[in-house]
């Protein structure tokens, strides 16, 4: 049974309710759950069908069905069907499910599902907190939670852009944005500006269009959104911005080890650090499911990381009801304005992924980490992601891999999201029958070792330098070779799209400086390139210029500076990357790469402006 028989939304909504069954989050349910997870689903499914489904997909009688199992009993019972065969794992077995937000179809038209309106709820509250003083959007915040408003402030593209600016900072340039008296055509370019710089961010866009954003399509939305605010909450979880992350360690481990732990992972190391230090070790949790629902947890942790006067104390817990106790937790966090994203039913229930947007928030309103009086003497710059790692796991990130990629080298060590980067490449070149998608055992290193070694096959069949490479540097985490490989299959992507222009010849980095060259001609524009690395490329006029031969009119030269000392380089950097984004260009590098010429980059600005051109899709 492939992942693609359901629509993103759809698995959205199974995935989430089969996670708040799967309380200890260890991948599976338990039998007697089935048929309860089944009716929040909106399917009634007698007992004797439930046991017949399992005696057939249980294969290891382990009494527990799996995530794909139970897609397939689904699946099934949709169709009207009584027998059930697991099909063969392809490559869709791979792409289990990109873990970002939104709901079924069926929801956004009006089926009951709750999971949907929680999620609306947060996610409105959210985004009134951080926005509603915002000028720009006093016609639209602050928007009601109990009714479409949500989807409504979407439709012309400013809020989502906004929004992004909030998570990831200077992402869009707002100069670029259309505001005032907006048309269908000005609502449009928001859009693409939204969306393209949603992908710059490490956000999957994948089947998402303007017309589905200005439509106002619920699951489409929701999803787009939650993954906006996931990025922007994790963004501050890092070691550069939190020294004091040293004390997280645990016997034996380097900091580099404790950095290579997902966000949500390092969140729950924070909670037990902050257990330990208020002086409850029995109250350690695995998840933000059923280890939270009865709000003790959350009771000591606000008490423990508020600040001194704020009037925060323990009261919740001499109350029995779990629903009262979770009201009155948060009611003590909203003394210290941390009071997002959850309801009392949320943490009840074990919403995970709102209870871990929860948490993120309060663990980067109030850390609580102060640096260790031992520090380590080192650069901490040195600690954080690098602009050119961010770029590429953001490009990844993109195009919907699975798992989410947090950490560039450790995420790739399987092969796994190499190898699906490969099938977007060039679809058929991954031969998944040699690929090992699940490890466990002594033997767990060989086979990732072995995926590592196809991801090297792969490469060779696309002519890529791959010389003194092996498929042990990707699993041992050769940062060098590493990024040596991610760079070019970036630019074998990025060039890939323009496949069209010369189909059955390989496009040359010298054709795209003539092509550039020719329609700065033809635009009537006195600015040239010599190569990639060109100087004058470094004040971003080239670029500027190339866009507003491709869209005339786009560009106002009035916001253009001459370039003349760095300053001005880099606001008309800024102002470049968001407009290429702006007319449809779906361009992942940032202003540092125009103002430092960073070829490789400044490589990949030029062609998908050149696909833009040819009316090519990115």
């Amino acid at each position: 049974m492939a992942v693609s028989d359901f629509t993103e939304g759809e698995l959205s909504e199974i995935k989430t309710q089969f996670e708040l069954y799967d309380a200890d989050g260890n991948g599976h349910i338990t039998c007697l759950e089935i048929t309860n997870l089944f009716k929040a689903l909106g399917e009634h499914v007698p007992g004797y069908e439930v046991r017949e489904m399992i005696k057939e997909v249980d294969k290891d009688m382990n009494g527990t069905v799996e995530f794909n199992e139970f897609l397939q009993m689904y699946k099934s019972i949709k169709q009207g069907k009584k027998e059930f065969k697991l099909a063969e794992k392809g490559a869709e077995g791979v792409k289990k499910l990109v873990k970002t937000g939104g709901t079924s179809v069926a929801s956004a038209e009006g089926t009951t599902h709750s999971f949907t309106e929680e999620e609306k709820y947060a996610f409105v509250d959210w985004i009134n907190y951080l926005l509603v003083e915002d000028p720009d959007l006093k016609n639209l915040l602050p928007m009601n939670e109990d009714d479409d408003s949500l989807f409504t402030s979407c439709e012309n593209g400013i809020m989502l852009c906004k929004l992004i600016n909030t998570a990831i900072p200077g992402t869009i340039d707002e100069r670029a944005i259309n505001k005032g008296k907006l048309n269908q055509f000005t609502i449009v370019e928001n859009q693409n500006l939204a969306l393209n710089s949603a992908a710059a961010i490490g956000c999957s866009i994948q089947n998402i269009g303007a017309k589905d954003l200005m439509a106002g399509t619920h699951h489409l939305i929701l999803g787009l959104v939650w993954q906006v605010i996931r990025i922007g909450l994790f963004s501050k979880i890092d070691l550069k911005g939190n020294p004091g992350f040293f004390r997280l360690l645990q016997e034996g481990e380097t900091i580099q080890d404790l950095m290579k732990l997902p966000p949500d992972q390092l969140l729950i190391r924070w909670v037990n650090y902050q257990m330990d230090e208020a002086g409850h070790p029995e109250k350690h949790i695995k998840n933000f499911t059923s280890d939270i629902k009865d709000s003790e947890v959350y009771t000591y942790l606000i008490n423990q990381v508020a600040p001194a006067g704020s009037g925060v104390d323990q009261s919740p817990l001499s109350e029995v009801d779990m629903e009262t106790r979770a009201s009155k937790m948060l009611n003590q966090a909203d003394k210290i304005d941390c009071k997002k994203f959850v309801r009392p039913k949320d943490v009840v229930n074990g919403n995970k992924k709102l209870n871990m947007a929860f948490v993120a928030n309060l663990f980067n309103t109030y850390p609580a980490l102060d640096p260790p009086d031992d520090l380590p003497d080192f650069d901490m710059n040195d600690m954080g992601e690098k602009r050119e790692e961010k770029t590429f796991r953001n490009w990844m990130n993109s195009l919907g891999v699975d798992p989410f990629v947090n950490n560039i080298y450790s995420d790739l060590s399987d092969g796994l999201v190499l190898l699906q980067l490969f099938d977007k490449i060039k679809p058929g070149i991954v031969e998944w029958k040699k690929v090992t998608k699940t490890f466990s055992g002594p033997s767990s290193k060989i086979k990732k070792i072995e995926n590592c070694n196809h991801v090297i096959e792969c490469g060779h069949k696309l002519d890529l330098k791959l010389i003194g490479i092996d498929g042990n540097d990707i699993h041992t985490e050769n940062k060098t070779l590493c990024l040596a490989l991610i760079w070019q299959m970036m630019r074998t992507y990025t060039l890939k799209i323009l496949s069209s222009i010369t189909p059955g010849k390989k496009l040359e980095d010298a054709e795209i400086v003539v092509w550039v060259n020719s329609k700065l001609e033809e635009g009537q524009k006195e600015t040239r390139i010599t190569s990639f690395k060109d100087a004058s490329i470094a004040t971003a006029i080239p670029v500027i210029d190339l866009i507003d031969c491709i869209k005339p009119g786009a560009i106002k030269y009035d916001l253009v500076f001459p370039g003349a000392d760095e300053e001005q380089r880099m606001q008309n950097a800024k102002y470049a990357i968001s407009m290429s984004r702006k007319i449809g260009a779906r361009v992942y590098a940032l202003p540092e790469d125009i103002v430092e010429v960073n070829n490789k980059m400044v490589l990949t600005i030029f062609a998908v402006l050149m696909a833009k051109a040819h009316n090519i899709k990115m």
